[in-house]
């Protein structure tokens, strides 16, 4: 099997958009509530901007805890999935490394799960032009727990039967790269949250089927890693309900007033 390029990664999501907004977790409150403590400001009537939105699983929490958001999303599939889902939001067919969007014009910046998929050197600088003086850049990622026994178990066995699983992630280096790429000085702040989730087997497994590289390998590839996986988790959950444990990395980054 031949190592995959971040391109082939970051075209996949449009080929499981079903089951990415069936199967991928959400959110908990308590994210949302380090992003309003992080910023300084709360989130009703906030202009934001949620980049990659995919299905818009953070768009809708962000709307329900009042946001004015705009939905940004490139993949026509995701696209369709979160235009069917919530009709009543804006899309904007468009990626974080050039948004459509007036200088200084939006409170908040959010990229939830998406942020690697840019181009930093390009997505921070634009960021940080759109963004009005006080407002924020936030991105954060559900990541397996490292501290949970079975989740790293499980990270250390797909590693091992899929060349370069997870070679593309930077949820731990965002402050670094924000700070690099920022045209003038910032001070991003990082905290990880821990959370689960209680769901069926079934809905695990296609949670994995939806990450992108098993979307890149296609089903058909897929299917045998899975089915091992399958195998491995029952005797652990026997009741075939699994118990997902998350970190939730996230990164703040303020401008100056």
């Amino acid at each position: 099997m031949r190592p995959m390029a971040t391109h082939d990664f970051a075209l996949s999501f449009d080929t499981v958009a079903a089951e990415y907004a069936a199967a991928r977790p959400g959110y908990p409150p308590a994210l949302f509530n380090a992003v309003e403590e992080l910023t300084g400001r709360p989130f009703p009537g906030a202009r934001t901007l949620d980049i990659g939105a995919g299905t818009g699983i953070a768009t809708r929490l962000l709307r329900d805890r009042g946001a004015r958001v705009t939905a940004v999303e490139p993949g026509p599939g995701m696209a369709a999935q979160l235009r069917q889902s919530l009709p009543d939001v804006p899309l904007v067919r468009a990626d974080g490394n050039a948004l459509p969007f007036a200088a200084a014009t939006a409170d908040l910046i959010t990229y939830a799960q998406s942020w690697h998929w840019t181009d930093q050197a390009r997505s921070v600088p634009e960021a940080l032009r759109v963004l009005r003086p006080g407002g924020a850049l936030a991105v954060w990622w559900n990541v397996p727990d490292p501290d949970t026994e079975w989740t790293a178990a499980q990270e250390a066995r797909l590693a091992r039967v899929l060349p370069g699983y997870h070679g593309h992630g930077i949820t731990d280096e965002a402050v670094a790269i924000i700070k690099r790429h920022a045209p003038t000085p910032l001070d991003p702040v990082f905290r990880r949250l821990h959370w689960a989730r209680r769901i069926p087997l079934d809905t695990h497994l296609a949670h994995l089927g939806s990450r992108s590289y098993f979307a890149v390998m296609g089903k058909s590839a897929a299917a045998p890693v899975l089915a091992a996986e399958r195998a491995e988790l029952l005797t652990l959950f026997p009741d075939g309900i699994v118990e997902e444990a998350y970190a939730l990395d996230l990164t703040v980054a303020r401008t100056s007033h």
